[in-house]
């Protein structure tokens, strides 16, 4: 990945929703929102609403599911200058800082893959996948799961509000950005080797 990656959240969205409908999951919508050039993180709090159309995972796709939610924490990552596989290992990552934080702040959460669970209710959705320019990912955690086509559940249920929701996001952003730069920085240290004469 080339350069540091920074973060915005768009906190009016908190008082006026911005619904994800699986369309925002483009090259450069991030760059719209905030003005800010490079590899980038976008939360935003919102309902989710993606059809079946619109949504990247074929395995969804093909079985006609759809994702739905009255309200999410939505972080939107665009990253430059790297692979897809690289992007899915980002975003399991993202996921492990998130099972970290939510832990550390009394909720039981698990993670399987790239989902978070609490019980047997699931929290979280994400996907990633490569347009022609970056790598893109959506993560969500359910704030209200109302309308979720699984058995779901919100930070909403276990006690937050969107106060404690937006401190949670710049938290969790903050550490998981601290350990992307922390991943730079070790490429550009090292002095290269070669194989012995």
């Amino acid at each position: 990945m080339t350069g540091p990656v920074q973060f915005r959240i768009l906190e009016k969205t908190a008082i006026e929703p911005l619904t994800y409908t699986g369309k925002e999951l483009s090259p450069h919508w991030g760059l719209e929102k905030t003005g800010v050039y490079g590899s980038l993180l976008t939360a935003f709090i919102g309902p989710c609403e993606v059809p079946t159309a619109h949504l990247v995972d074929l395995e969804d796709r093909l079985a006609n599911d759809m994702i739905r939610a009255g309200s999410m924490l939505h972080v939107l990552g665009e990253l430059f200058g790297t692979t897809l596989e690289a992007g899915v290992l980002y975003q399991r990552l993202f996921i492990v800082w998130a099972e970290r934080l939510l832990r550390e702040s009394g909720l039981a959460v698990t993670r399987s893959g790239d989902d978070l669970f609490f019980e047997d209710r699931k929290l979280s959705v994400s996907i990633a996948t490569a347009s022609p320019v970056s790598i893109l990912i959506h993560w969500g955690l359910n704030i209200d799961p109302s309308g979720a086509p699984v058995k779901a559940v919100g930070l909403q249920q276990l006690g937050w509000g969107n106060t404690e929701v937006l401190a949670f996001a710049k938290k969790l952003l903050t550490h998981y950005i601290g350990e992307l730069e922390e991943i730079r920085i070790a490429q550009c240290k090292v002095r290269p080797v070669s194989s012995p004469s």
